[in-house]
């Protein structure tokens, strides 16, 4: 049994991943930590608890850090609407989040249970850079870390070389790249070259069930947004692809080990990942760097998600 805990910032294809999982034979979701990021942490909270409605599923959810370590948040409403669910309309949960900050819970998990969860974070780094700092041990009390983030080749989606998760908050995704000795990354090239085509998309919307209505309802305004942007007809899936990668590993084609670092000055280079492709640097690779992945085994996941 796969035991994970999800960290998020809750917008549309971070709620794809959640019901990837919780779709998945053999993985237990053990709790949900909330993020500021596409949207702010309120709505990201609130977002997690509509997914458990629609999933059906009792998971404790608990609120995580409201701001950036330094910079202003800049969320992405452009893309994820104003709700962060494509503003279509899905019911306001009655279920309630803990009380407990998501820093605490993570840390708190990792002490009672070490070496037994995982970690799949799907938002900015900020609840896991500071309970990082809070408990230096944190990353020898987990099994494993999957992030999805960055942009290896320089190819960014919020400004021009950086990628949002780590463009948010670069300054917690440098102390998780230091602090950590292996992080498995997804990141936005490999999104790119793996987004779900045309016939992808049909054949999960004529899934009948609540979630995939749900699926079909929320991905609305973001294909529209890719469409005008992008000027291509697919819808990318960034999160799905980092939480399949987590839980079914053997859907990894190709992957690289490299060092890889997050820059944290300049106008154009603040948040962007630096991979050490060729040992230049001399330091221990920390990054398992996901190149290629089996793109038909994940849209068979995510069907499993939305049955």
């Amino acid at each position: 049994m796969r035991r994970i805990i999800i960290d998020t910032d809750a917008g549309v294809d971070d709620a794809q991943a959640i019901l990837l999982a919780f779709g998945h034979e053999g993985t237990k979701v053990e709790a949900i930590t909330t993020v500021s990021g596409n949207v702010d942490v309120e709505k990201t909270t609130a977002n997690v608890l509509k997914v458990l409605d629609v999933a059906k599923q009792d998971v404790p959810v608990y609120p995580g850090c409201a701001l950036p370590l330094v910079n202003p948040p800049m969320h992405a409403a452009m893309v994820h609407g104003k709700d962060g669910l494509g503003d279509c309309g899905i019911p306001t949960s009655t279920r309630k989040p803990e009380g407990k900050h998501a820093v605490h819970a993570l840390i708190d998990m990792a002490n009672a249970h070490p070496g037994e969860f995982s970690i799949v974070a799907i938002g900015p780094l900020t609840n896991i850079a500071v309970a990082t700092m809070l408990d230096p041990d944190l990353p020898g009390k987990f099994k494993e870390l999957t992030i999805m983030g960055g942009a290896v080749t320089g190819k960014g989606n919020t400004n021009i070389n950086a990628e949002f998760n780590i463009y948010f908050d670069p300054d917690a995704a440098h102390i998780v790249f230091d602090r950590w000795p292996m992080v498995r990354v997804l990141d936005w090239e490999t999104t790119i070259t793996t987004g779900l085509s045309k016939s992808d998309i049909n054949s999960l919307f004529a899934i009948n069930t609540p979630k995939a209505e749900f699926f079909r309802k929320t991905n609305a305004n973001t294909m529209a947004f890719i469409k005008e942007h992008f000027k291509i007809d697919l819808m990318f899936a960034p999160d799905g692809l980092a939480m399949a990668a987590a839980l079914e590993p053997s859907i990894i084609k190709k992957k690289e080990v490299r060092h890889l670092s997050v820059e944290l000055s300049g106008n154009q280079s603040r948040g962007l990942t630096v991979v050490d492709w060729f040992g230049m640097g001399g330091k221990t690779p920390n990054a398992e760097i996901i190149m290629e992945v089996d793109q038909p085994c994940f849209v068979e996941m995510m069907a499993n998600g939305l049955k």
